[in-house]
């Protein structure tokens, strides 16, 4: 079992007497789907082998995205997708941050808040790039809730490859490794949409002292790889690995982090109830969507995705990624005869 599960169990009584007031549906639907993870209150799944007759039962596993125990082949099933959209050509990573004075809005309206941050960091980079006047571009942006000390800390990371399509010449425009977009100016327009956008909702109210000046990073990252393998770790298993908990008494939690500075392993020591609230509090609301495609990285642009995969083979020794089928039916293998066994359906225990 989760170490995190296992403390959440523990101490679940005296953790939603103390947190009452702060917990939103989200999160008590995730602390429901999480104690009922592979335990025997769930339904079980029947599997049996067709050659040696031998047969299992098994726990179901919750699936809720924030359960540290599920999701781990929703995390290798995107990561396949995106590096199957991997173009030959620089990449760069852009990060979108708030000041800690719009947290409470993350926090509390969650999915107003969220959906506005969305919109406004398409449409800016959107038309960044229409400044250029080279085609369309690009771009996966994913949603981060938290920092490496797994504080509330929304932010959104981007990642843009280096180039522009012109669908209506069906040409390629290479860009420049060295320039994306000029940062200061992009922190600029995307503080000013961003408070406009809040202001004009009906019920996200602004707080009435907030920083001038916000903090917009643009930096080249590569050729992408590197930069879908760190993004993966954050998406589908949860806020923080059992390995990096590394101690549970009566009275605290030690974990560690990677200090994002030095790079070197810290120390965090909380109380237990504590600890519980830092997770908790990244829960998203149902069916939000915290990662998304745009420009000819979407899901319905795939033809023109080859196509730009295309032309830039006749330039480039590149050899296309191989278009792998995503997520085939579960397998099991028997124990005994090590034959894939059979899925038998679902028993419903009384």
């Amino acid at each position: 079992m989760s170490t995190f599960i296992s403390l959440l169990r523990q101490h679940q009584q005296a953790f939603e007497q103390q947190y009452d007031n702060k917990l939103n549906h989200d999160m008590r639907s995730a602390i429901h789907a999480m104690l009922s993870c592979q335990t025997q209150q769930q339904q079980q799944v029947k599997w049996r082998c067709t050659e040696c007759e031998h047969s299992e039962q098994h726990p179901i596993s919750c699936g809720h995205r924030h359960c540290p125990q599920c999701q781990h082949q929703t995390t290798s099933d995107w990561l396949m997708r995106q590096q199957q959209k991997l173009l030959p050509t620089h990449y760069f990573m852009v990060t979108l941050t708030i000041p800690y004075q719009l947290r409470a809005l993350a926090r509390y309206q969650s999915k107003a808040f969220y959906k506005i941050l969305f919109g406004v960091a398409q449409s800016t980079l959107k038309d960044f790039a229409k400044r250029q006047n080279k085609g369309e571009m690009g771009f996966t942006m994913v949603l981060h809730t938290h920092n490496r000390k797994r504080d509330l800390h929304p932010h959104l990371h981007v990642i843009i490859p280096a180039g522009r399509y012109d669908n209506v010449k069906q040409v390629w425009h290479k860009g420049d490794k060295h320039y994306l977009f000029n940062e200061f100016a992009l922190a600029k327009v995307w503080r000013a949409r961003l408070l406009d956008a809040i202001n004009h909702h009906d019920t996200l109210v602004l707080p009435q002292q907030l920083p001038r000046k916000w903090i917009v990073d643009c930096r080249h990252i590569g050729y992408g790889e590197h930069a879908l393998q760190y993004l993966s770790r954050y998406l589908y298993r949860g806020v923080l690995p059992d390995r990096d908990i590394l101690k549970v008494t009566s009275n605290s939690v030690t974990f560690r982090y990677r200090d994002g500075q030095t790079n070197q392993w810290k120390i965090r020591v909380l109380p237990p109830l504590q600890f519980i609230w830092l997770i908790l509090q990244h829960a998203l609301p149902k069916g939000f969507q915290r990662v998304r495609d745009y420009g000819f990285l979407r899901g319905n642009a795939k033809t023109v995705r080859l196509r730009i995969q295309q032309l830039l083979m006749t330039v480039t020794k590149w050899i296309a990624p191989i278009q792998e089928p995503i997520r085939g039916k579960a397998k099991r293998r028997c124990p005994c005869c090590q034959h894939d066994m059979q899925y038998a359906g679902i028993i419903r225990l009384s």
